[in-house]
């Protein structure tokens, strides 16, 4: 088990190692060149950055100091070191990308440089989230509104970050950098609930099998998900017969069918996608 949850631990910050690259990537290589306003501490930077020419990554390191004391306070110190850790590396990524990228990767393209580099933001805070982890900055808030509201995440940053990008008015004088800003968030938004959501989403499993104990033994310790048997019977033949149910990750439906396989390769499954699981094992049921 200490094995088993080190190995958890190492793909977790890997893959807020990578999440964290795709952001930066994104961000720099894509929005700010062409001045897009977005979201979060970033943007708060990037207007600091485009009026005074301050340092992104060190506008992005102070203010995360201050919304720190708020993560450590909320949600404890184990989501809070990974949160110093996303913030520490994503300022290391910021600097060592604005130093590589000197020039815009897509020329005259300031759509669909939006577009791209609010995918790869979305989908690199998407992979962060998925790991437990923050990027700081306003995904802290949209977390905080998660936490006590029914509201997606992606929805919390939208909110959050509406005034930041409308703010750079008064800095260009130009309505289209403000759609442009906003077009990025739409599309990081979408593909930040697009990731989290992916990985969370439920199936539910019917397994009909004269080996059902077996089944549900292998299922219940290699998968650690709890198995309800069910009463049925054959209408046609008119025999008793026993009905699994399996409530499981969509990540995990692999699993449960190779066991399966193995055990009776006759058996018959149904599985379908839920809407939504809420209990011990899947979401917290929250209500506005």
């Amino acid at each position: 088990m200490a094995n088993k949850f080190k190995l958890d631990s190492i793909k977790e910050y890997a893959t807020i190692l990578i999440g964290l690259s795709l952001y930066a990537f994104g961000w720099t290589g894509f929005l700010l060149p062409h001045e897009i306003t977005t979201g979060g501490v970033t943007g708060i930077g990037a207007l600091l950055f485009y009026a005074k020419e301050v340092p992104v990554a060190l506008t992005f390191f102070a203010i995360n100091i201050v919304l720190l004391f708020f993560s450590i306070r909320l949600f404890g110190w184990k989501f809070s070191l990974r949160t110093v850790f996303g913030v520490l590396f994503l300022t290391l990524f910021l600097s060592v990308a604005q130093n590589l990228i000197d020039k815009p990767i897509l020329v005259e393209e300031p759509f669909m440089a939006c577009v791209v580099g609010g995918i790869l933001a979305g989908v690199g805070i998407g992979m962060v989230f998925t790991a437990n982890g923050s990027t700081g900055g306003t995904d802290i808030v949209a977390l905080i509104i998660n936490k006590y509201r029914n509201i997606t995440i992606g929805r919390g940053i939208l909110y959050s970050d509406l005034i930041i990008i409308c703010s750079s008015y008064f800095l260009f004088q130009s309505i289209d950098k403000i759609i442009f800003g906003l077009t990025t968030l739409a599309v990081s938004s979408y593909c930040v609930d697009l990731v989290v959501n992916g990985v969370r989403q439920s199936v539910q499993f019917m397994i009909f099998s004269k080996k059902h104990e077996e089944i549900a033994e292998r299922i219940n310790s290699e998968v650690r998900r709890g198995v309800t048997e069910l009463n049925g019977m054959g209408w046609y033949s008119k025999q008793p017969m026993k009905v699994l149910m399996i409530m499981a990750r969509k990540n995990e439906s692999v699993k449960i069918f190779r066991i399966v396989k193995q055990v009776d390769p006759d058996a018959f499954v149904s599985q379908s996608s839920v809407i939504g699981v809420y209990g011990q094992g899947f979401d917290i049921i929250k209500s506005k």
